[in-house]
C-alpha cells in the first residue's frame, strides 16, 4: 500500500509543532473510545452514537454558537456563561448541523472516480492504469492512500470541504501511485504536471500548521 503522508511530503518544511492551549478558552474533549477519552457520563442525557466532539467555552463569546470539524473531531464553540443544561441541549443539534453540511458537500464515490478519470486524461495521458474505486475514509494522519494491487484509492474525510483544486491534487497524487510505488524522482516528475500544485500544497501546509498550533479557523463554520 502506498500512502500520501503529510509528514513525508513536507518533512523538510514542516517541523513538529507543539500544541498549545489558547488562553481564555476552556476545552472539554469527549470521545467515543481511546485511552485518553473523557467519560461522556459527565454530560448525561446525550443520545448514543454521537461522533467524536469537543466543547470549547469562550469567555469573549457572548451569544454566538458555532460548530465545525477540526482534525476529524467536531468542535462546538459556545459562550462560557451557558449553563450545563443548555450545553447538553445544544450538542446534538450542533453535531447534526455539521453532519448535514458535510453530507451536502460530500462528493459521491462515482463523482470522485469521474474526477480521477478527468485528471488522468488531462495530466497523465500516458498512463494506462485506472483506479477501480475511490472512497472517503476517516484518516487523520494521511490525506490519501492507494493500494496498487487492486487499484483502490481512499481519500481523507478531512478534505470533504476543501477547495476542488486541493481535493484534485490529492486524487492526482494517489493516481500516480498506481504506477509509481515510491516517492522517488519519477514520482515527482509526474506530480509536477499538476498546474495547481503550489497552491494546493500551500493550503495543506497551512491546514496542518493551523491544527498543530491549535488555532485552525474553518473556512465556513456552521453557526446558530
Amino acid at each position: 500500500m502506498d500512502n500520501f503522508n503529510q509528514a513525508d511530503l513536507f518533512a523538510d518544511i514542516l517541523p513538529p509543532m507543539p500544541i498549545k492551549p489558547k488562553p481564555g478558552n476552556r476545552t472539554r474533549p469527549f470521545q467515543r473510545s481511546g485511552a485518553n477519552s473523557t467519560s461522556i457520563s459527565k454530560l448525561p442525557n446525550l443520545p448514543p452514537g454521537l461522533p467524536e466532539f469537543r466543547v470549547v467555552r469562550k469567555e469573549r463569546r457572548k451569544r454566538s454558537i458555532s460548530a465545525f470539524r477540526s482534525a476529524g473531531i467536531i468542535e462546538i464553540h459556545i459562550p462560557a456563561r451557558l449553563s450545563k443544561r443548555q450545553e447538553i441541549e445544544l450538542i446534538p443539534e450542533m453535531i447534526a448541523m455539521v453532519l448535514k453540511r458535510e453530507a451536502k458537500a460530500r462528493k459521491g464515490d462515482e463523482q470522485l472516480l469521474q474526477i480521477a478519470l478527468k485528471l488522468l486524461e488531462e495530466y497523465l495521458p500516458d498512463f494506462y492504469e485506472r483506479p477501480t474505486s475511490i472512497t472517503w475514509r476517516n484518516m487523520n494522519e494521511r490525506w490519501g492512500s492507494c493500494t496498487t494491487v487492486d487499484g483502490t484509492i481512499r481519500i481523507s474525510e478531512r478534505l470533504i470541504n476543501a477547495p476542488d483544486y486541493v481535493l484534485n491534487y490529492i486524487i492526482f497524487h494517489e493516481l500516480i501511485h498506481l504506477r509509481v510505488h515510491a516517492h522517488d524522482e519519477s514520482f515527482y516528475q509526474y506530480l509536477n504536471r499538476y498546474s495547481d500544485q503550489d497552491r494546493a500544497e500551500a493550503f495543506l501546509e497551512g491546514y496542518e500548521n493551523g491544527v498543530q498550533a491549535g488555532n485552525l479557523t474553518p473556512a465556513a463554520p456552521v453557526n446558530e
